[in-house]
């Protein structure tokens, strides 16, 4: 795997998850911290607005993906799946979870992921990183971003300009 490229609250925007999918090479994995279909409060009079279309990609991608579900979305509509899930990359333990629910993380985990704010965030705390990767279709202080985590470093990136805006190292 060359990285871990991360989203959260795309809210079934069809542009925004083709910019994810365009932004992943072939050997890179994806994290979504929920909000991705936004089947409960979603405008299907918006054009743009297309979760089946990004379920019918899911059913078909070539990624390996890790996802949650987010506050805004029907598990029923794309089964199979949680509100938080721990997974391994780059021999660091990661807690996907969207942010809207409390919960408590073990001393093994060492990279939180929360989106659900709509604001970037990355920080690091004690032995813990903890990422927000805002959203690209929505965000709430104006600035496009996602994350990135690499073998050793996590960033976050605006999209306009692929500028990293903080980077924390390993």
């Amino acid at each position: 795997m060359e990285k871990l490229i991360v989203t959260a609250d795309i809210h079934g925007s069809y542009t925004s998850w083709l910019t994810m999918k365009n932004l992943l090479k072939p050997s890179d994995k994806l994290a979504i911290a929920g909000d991705l279909f936004d089947t409960k409060y979603g405008n299907f009079s918006n054009a743009d607005f297309q979760p089946q279309s990004i379920k019918n990609d899911l059913n078909t991608f070539k990624h390996h993906f890790y996802y949650v579900y987010g506050n805004c979305d029907t598990p029923s509509f794309f089964p199979g799946f949680d509100t938080t899930m721990e997974f391994d990359v780059f021999n660091k333990r990661i807690l996907l979870s969207h942010g809207h629910r409390p919960f408590t993380y073990s001393a093994n985990i060492d990279i939180i992921i929360q989106g659900h704010t709509h604001i970037c965030f990355l920080e690091k705390k004690d032995s813990h990183i903890f990422m927000n990767p805002g959203s690209i279709t929505c965000p709430r202080n104006g600035v496009y971003t996602y994350g990135v985590i690499e073998n050793s470093s996590a960033s976050l990136i605006e999209l306009k300009t692929g500028n990293k805006l903080i980077t924390i190292d390993f």
